[in-house]
């Protein structure tokens, strides 16, 4: 319980620049209008597209809080503010098993463009799963970016797991070979396979991808698949533009949300999830081994409008 309060600490820290942005916006909003009316809702509108919510999103909210209003018959504004957060919530939804890799025996590809925290994100992840008692493997298949094994193996230091890799320039899908072969003789619960990002030639990375399934599904077929994108918090649209690139190339299962702590765009969450259908299932707000958790949807809600938790 502690931790988790601990955590939701850092996730309210890591969001207080979009809050600060859109803190003031709504205590005049909800203080400043003697009534719910069209210019209420127009700056609403402009308040939460300034916390990167996106037009879609944000109009999906409105459309959500004035259903909610007429039904309960609402009348004065500052009566809102938790509807608000209520409408904000719902647009984003992580299903039940959507964490089923952690309790398989699972291989689980991690894709992203440099410079997002993919390597970072990854240790962390294993440091979380080998807390659980998870035996955890990481491999090295980012084999074009340089240094990247380096980082990586940096990285498997920390959490205190193992790691797969070649040398640089290596076929990423011998790379994963070697540690399907390496998984199963150790009988490794997850496996974490770093893999390319390179959207600019979205061709070749379809193909690199198209070819590592293939090695997986021959040689590990009985192992639970995942694919998780990671995303920087701070480029806001641009992320969720990426999302949708990367979803193309290879289905989704699931998103990380890095940098968290360093941006004025904490709604990227909400937009992603409600436009995609994709959930975000770890946000990061920090560098620490610690500062990647699961996401909790109303946590992330309190901590954007509050700072402080609601959750018991």
């Amino acid at each position: 319980m502690s931790e988790k309060k601990g955590f939701f600490s850092r996730l309210a820290a890591g969001l207080s620049k979009t809050r600060k942005q859109i803190a003031s916006g709504f205590d005049s909003l909800f203080s400043g209008f003697s009534g719910i009316d069209d210019e209420f809702y127009e700056e609403l509108e402009e308040i939460l597209i300034m916390a990167d919510l996106g037009m879609t999103t944000t109009e999906a909210v409105i459309t959500d809080l004035k259903e909610k209003v007429k039904e309960r018959r609402i009348k004065d504004p500052a009566e809102c503010r938790e509807l608000l957060k209520e409408s904000i919530c719902g647009q984003m939804h992580v299903p039940e098993d959507a964490y089923e890799f952690e309790q398989r025996k699972s291989v689980v590809l991690v894709i992203g463009v440099n410079g997002v925290g993919k390597t970072t994100s990854i240790g962390k992840l294993a440091w979380q799963l080998k807390k659980e008692g998870k035996k955890v493997l990481l491999a090295a298949a980012d084999t074009f970016r340089a240094a990247a094994a380096e980082q990586l193996a940096e990285w498997s230091h920390r959490a205190g797991v193992d790691i797969i890799s070649q040398k640089e320039g290596a076929d990423p899908a011998a790379v994963v070979f070697d540690a399907l072969t390496a998984a199963k003789a150790r009988d490794t619960d997850v496996l974490l396979c770093d893999t390319a990002g390179r959207l600019h030639n979205k061709k070749n990375l379809m193909e690199e991808l198209k070819k590592i399934d293939r090695v997986i599904t021959r040689e590990y077929p009985d192992a639970y698949r995942e694919t998780l994108v990671v995303l920087d918090g701070t480029t806001g649209q641009n992320a969720l533009a990426q999302a949708k690139e990367f979803n193309e190339a290879a289905k989704i299962d699931g998103i990380i949300l890095t940098k968290l702590d360093g941006t004025a765009k904490g709604g990227i969450a909400v937009a992603i999830q409600a436009q995609m259908n994709i959930p975000v299932k770890y946000i990061c707000v920090g560098e620490q081994l610690e500062d990647l958790q699961r996401f909790d949807a109303k946590a992330f809600t309190d901590a954007l409008f509050d700072g402080e938790s609601n959750t018991p």
